[in-house]
């Protein structure tokens, strides 16, 4: 079934309250049968998008302002049960760049930075399992339990499921034009994504929740960028989608306006001539390699709308979609 458009009705977005539970239809309100009416039309308009993503993997990376809102981390553990109950298979992939930090700072340990790079020695990866396989991923786990859900915590290390290597970075001195190589510790990136291990979740319902630690070669520990690692996995299982949840709309165009879609050639084109700048080159290019490692589409939306993820999928869209070859 082809995909409904992105400037599809918008409806689905709505939310009414119904009638209380054991009023009987005939003695409800006008007002209250008019919002069970709109309810039924929302979902009506919604079944083409449930039917288009049944059966589908959907990666969903989780990070920023959102992971420290409890009415947002509420809402977004709700959405991930809800894809999971319409047939649809999620994996959730987290960060926890504000956590780690305050825990070093509890911890008076001192983080060195290059060109911005928090330098992981290893007293730091130490700290940052600690809080990414362990409270952080434990808390997400717990939320998605408590709406209905039935979650399972892994890190890269569980089933060698992130099997990763050290990240090499170069800076190019502008005096002398040579570059150096940065030695940020164990900061890594993945190797390989052992699927198998998420294709058992897939059959069950069992929803997948991803810290982003990898093992090395020889069973060293890598902290690497949760934006990556869900990367990498959407590509590995080629999920339908991609999803990453951040701090802003999605790309904006040179006049401030969200751009709704765009190419793979176009978004290298808004990269080279400066519209897609800072923070948001890295998150695109995620996008880039993961629907050329095979995933359907990549979104980059704002975490910080209620049920972004609902909108994005069951509605004509809410951030920025880039489309692959499978698409």
């Amino acid at each position: 079934m082809s995909e409904p458009s992105r400037t599809a009705s918008a409806a689905a977005s709505r939310g009414t309250k119904g009638p209380a539970v054991g009023v009987r239809r005939s003695e409800a309100s006008p007002g209250a049968l008019a919002d069970a009416a709109g309810k039924a039309a929302v979902l009506a308009e919604a079944l083409p998008y449930m039917r288009r993503y049944a059966g589908k993997t959907i990666v969903v990376k989780y990070g920023g302002h959102a992971m420290g809102d409890a009415a947002l981390g509420d809402s977004f553990a709700h959405d991930i049960v809800l894809l999971k109950q319409v047939g649809i298979n999620p994996i959730v992939v987290h960060g926890g760049g504000p956590q780690i930090g305050q825990m070093l700072e509890r911890l008076k340990i001192k983080s060195a930075f290059i060109d911005g790079l928090r330098v992981t020695d290893q007293a730091t990866v130490e700290i940052v399992e600690m809080v990414l396989s362990g409270s952080i991923n434990k808390q997400i786990v717990a939320a998605i339990n408590r709406a209905g859900g039935t979650a399972i915590g892994l890190s890269g290390k569980d089933g060698r499921l992130i099997t990763a290597r050290k990240l090499e970075r170069t800076k190019r001195d502008p005096d002398s034009n040579i570059e150096k190589v940065l030695d940020l510790g164990f900061v890594g990136e993945p190797e390989a994504i052992n699927a198998g291990v998420l294709g058992a979740f897939a059959r069950s319902d069992i929803i997948p929740v991803i810290a982003p630690i990898g093992i090395g070669r020889n069973g060293e520990t890598f902290n690497i960028n949760a934006d990556t690692v869900a990367g990498a996995v959407a590509a590995a299982v080629r999920a339908s989608r991609l999803l990453l949840l951040t701090d802003v709309a999605g790309v904006l165009d040179r006049d401030k306006k969200l751009v709704s879609e765009v190419s793979v050639a176009q978004a290298r084109a808004l990269i080279a001539d400066g519209t897609i700048s800072g923070g948001m080159i890295p998150k695109i290019e995620t996008c880039l390699d993961s629907v050329d490692g095979g995933v359907e589409a990549a979104v980059i939306l704002d975490g910080r709308t209620a049920h972004a993820i609902l909108l994005e999928l069951f509605t004509e869209g809410a951030g920025t979609l880039i489309r692959g070859a499978r698409a």
